[in-house]
């Protein structure tokens, strides 16, 4: 017998919101700049959102109990989500290794990868591997 199943997504609601105040930056701004002004106008129009939105959050990082650097990703969003912005033609598999990186460092389980390049918004999750999606 076939019931429903519903999939509960890591920080749904958090992401939608991070989602839907990219599009509206992309849609002020238009396509065409440097991924730093998109980030500097995403951190404001997250806090106008009433979201925090930690730029250049460090992570120590450690190797045999050493630490051997630091791990500083663009945004934090409520200290949950990290946020990367991108200006690509494509997501590859280089920004995916670097974001499960991230995701392993932070402790934190999510990553969305947000591409302004195109004036259709596009954006991938990345999900630490927990059980959940």
């Amino acid at each position: 017998m076939g019931g429903i199943v519903t999939i509960q997504l890591v920080h749904e609601d958090l992401s939608e919101r991070i989602i839907g105040a990219a599009m509206a930056v992309l849609n002020a701004l238009r396509p065409g700049f440097d991924k730093k002004l998109y980030e500097r106008a995403l951190v404001i129009e997250l806090r106008k959102r009433s979201h925090t939105a930690d730029q250049q959050k460090q992570y120590p990082v450690y190797y045999e109990e050493q630490q051997i650097g630091t791990l500083v990703p663009d945004s934090v969003v409520d200290a949950k989500v990290i946020v990367d912005p991108k200006v690509v033609s494509a997501f590859n598999d280089e920004h995916m290794t670097q974001m499960i990186g991230y995701l392993a460092i932070s402790g934190l389980e999510l990553v969305l990868l947000l591409n302004f390049k195109f004036s259709k918004f596009q954006w991938k999750r990345i999900v630490r591997q927990t059980g959940r999606l």
